[in-house]
């Protein structure tokens, strides 16, 4: 499936002291909120606001996540996430998002899978038009 250009995106991220533990590596629950982070800047930059979609009862939630904690994140590391769309269907989206070092190398990679739902039924819903279009 051809994705635009814009179906990739990257966060520049700093580790301060609170997202680590005591030895100063990150702690594992932070890096699902650099990833939730970066998923939703990639949506702003495709011009979508989340408090739009919720306004009209659409929201994301998080399906499943497969992460591999590669080698730890510690302190005061200016790092990046990388995020692609990897594939999108009708009430779906998969992502694969990469922390990584100036050196390229992968700290933490996630696979995500985000459903589209109805916020009022909460049942799945087709993404609107505009998320990720192939124009």
């Amino acid at each position: 499936m051809h994705h635009s250009k814009s179906a990739s995106s990257r966060l520049p991220v700093t580790i301060y002291y609170e997202d680590t533990d005591a030895g100063g590596v990150v702690y594992h629950s932070n890096y699902l909120k650099f990833f939730e982070r970066a998923r939703t800047e990639m949506l702003r930059e495709q011009g979508i606001c989340q408090r739009d979609l919720l306004e009209q009862s659409i929201g994301f939630v998080v399906r499943s996540m497969e992460i591999d904690f590669l080698k730890g994140a510690r302190l005061d590391e200016h790092l990046e996430v990388l995020t692609r769309l990897i594939e999108k269907k009708k009430a779906s989206l998969v992502f694969c998002q990469e922390l990584v070092n100036p050196d390229h190398e992968v700290l933490c990679r996630a696979i995500v899978k985000v459903a589209c739902i109805d916020t009022q039924k909460m049942k799945p819903q087709g993404i609107p038009d505009a998320v990720f279009s192939e124009k």
